[in-house]
């Protein structure tokens, strides 16, 4: 099963692209006839203010409440079955929270959609009308696949846009359109997801991985595969046992943890690279912790990115195009779903109630948790076990548009030892010819951005941006000098 999760736009074994194929350059100082003073470690100061930002904080947002689904210890992918097993043949369930290929993914939930939209045809007449609950990219690609199959279809959407976890911020203060939620197409199961967005004129660029890890002082760390060799015993040691236990837990009964905190020349031991290794490829891939990832389905560590593909030109056409001609009713929060022999009604927050024969329900699998739609009848046992029993990950996404680089590294994607806000970033100037930086982060950091203040989060971002600082270049500043255009915090943010 591909485990590789990115619906909120991150990748699994980056670093280790570092350590494998990253050669580290120093700046080499000019001659001089005179000693030079060593010059102090780059500030959060020298890191000029961006010119416009945006950042995510589906965590809190009650249309979501998490970026993407993962496997708890006791968890299993048998749980996504069951979750996906229809109701009396009038609920039906979709989401990348179902599906068993490739959860957690955009092709995922398009699959998933596809499935559930199959069930429905092989229980329901033409006459039926069906409501699907959530128009993100599961309801989409079922409400397409039954429109053209000739049902009277109606999506019911609580946010005041479509698109779900796909969300493509086209302000124009941005040279290209910025997605909030899903960017990448990863693997290849995504190959067919790429062709049909360059059928919709929807541009995608070359992502080639060029990783540079560094200090906080600027130093670049020499690369080594301790890190990812130490979870990939970890998880080999755990595939062996009779039970499940968490990443941190194999991590620590295998030994494979245990390793060396002396330091090295540029004051770097085994023991930080492991934990940045965790952060930056576990936590911020997946959005668990390491005490709450299963390490009998946590990403592989060693896979690569050859051939994965940037989303530049709107991804969420994807989901409108899917969604062309179909009744779509925006800003309509369902809090009940009621079930008779007669048919599905669906009670709205506000206080209407509609009608259906047959529903999809492709809700994201942390609304499902918190028990935001109350089922009557209750869901089978069978059910509300699996959802239960999976998790659902918190990432977040920041973005950061400068007037010029304020860096002289080519590499595209930038880890930060012992960095305690922002370990990982993504540096898309290579890819797009726009200074434009892209931080992630999963797990209590992406629940912590998501709680604070834009203010709290720039601050933190500068600051884990100081090592990458050149300092031959100038600090260029926004071109007015005024501060950067909010996020709003709209994108990802609040319901719709």
């Amino acid at each position: 099963m591909n485990r590789r999760t990115f619906l909120l736009g991150t990748m699994s074994g980056l670093t280790v692209l570092a350590v494998s194929g990253c050669t580290p350059r120093r700046p080499v100082p000019s001659p001089s006839a005179t000693a030079t003073a060593v010059p102090p470690p780059p500030t959060p100061g020298d890191v000029p203010q961006p010119s416009a930002f945006r950042r995510t904080a589906w965590s809190t947002d009650p249309m979501s409440y998490g970026a993407a689904s993962f496997q708890t210890v006791g968890s299993s992918p048998a749980d996504r079955e069951a979750l996906r097993q229809p109701v009396d043949g009038r609920l039906f369930f979709a989401g990348e929270h179902t599906d068993g290929d490739d959860p957690g993914t955009v092709q995922g939930a398009r699959a998933s959609g596809v499935r559930a939209a199959a069930e429905v045809v092989a229980a329901a007449s033409t006459d039926d009308r069906v409501a699907i609950v959530g128009a993100g990219v599961a309801g989409a690609t079922a409400a397409r696949e039954l429109a053209d199959a000739g049902y009277n279809v109606v999506v019911i959407e609580g946010r005041d846009r479509s698109g779900g976890r796909i969300h493509t911020d086209d302000a124009g203060d941005w040279p290209f359109p910025v997605e909030l939620g899903a960017a990448w197409l990863a693997g290849s199961s995504a190959i067919a997801l790429g062709r049909d967005l360059t059928l919709l004129g929807v541009d995608t660029a070359d992502f080639n991985v060029r990783a540079q890890q560094r200090t906080p002082d600027g130093d670049i760390v020499p690369p080594t595969p301790v890190a990812p060799n130490a979870v990939t015993e970890a998880l080999a040691w755990a595939a062996k046992q009779r039970t499940d236990v968490t990443v941190a837990q194999a991590l620590q009964e295998s030994g494979a943890g245990e390793l060396s905190t002396e330091e090295n020349a540029v004051g770097v031991s085994d023991a930080e690279r492991l934990a940045t290794f965790i952060t930056t490829d576990v936590v911020a891939p997946t959005g668990a912790n390491a005490d709450q990832l299963s390490s009998w389905y946590a990403p592989d560590p060693t896979l690569t990115h050859e051939g994965d593909r940037l989303v530049t030109g709107g991804f969420q056409k994807l989901v409108q195009t899917a969604l062309d001609g179909i009744d779509v009713l925006p800003s309509s929060v369902v809090s009940g779903i009621i079930a008779s022999d007669r048919g599905i009604s669906l009670r709205l927050s506000r206080g209407e109630s509609l009608s259906a024969d047959r529903v999809i329900i492709t809700v994201p699998l942390g609304v499902l948790q918190t028990g935001a739609i109350e089922f009557d009848p209750p869901l089978p046992f069978s059910h509300r076990a699996a959802i239960g029993q999976l998790g659902m990950g918190l990432r977040e996404k920041l973005v950061l548009r400068f007037d010029e680089p304020f860096w002289s590294t080519d590499a595209t994607v930038w880890t930060v030892l012992d960095d305690p806000s922002y370990p990982l970033w993504f540096n898309l100037e290579p890819v797009t010819g726009e200074p434009i930086l892209v931080a992630i982060v999963g797990g209590d950091r992406a629940k912590a951005q998501a709680e604070g203040s834009d203010d709290d989060a720039l601050a933190a971002a500068l600051a884990s941006l100081a090592p990458f600082v050149d300092p031959a270049a100038s600090a260029p500043q926004a071109q007015d000098g005024s501060a950067p255009s909010a996020p709003a915090r709209a994108p990802g943010a609040a319901p719709g």
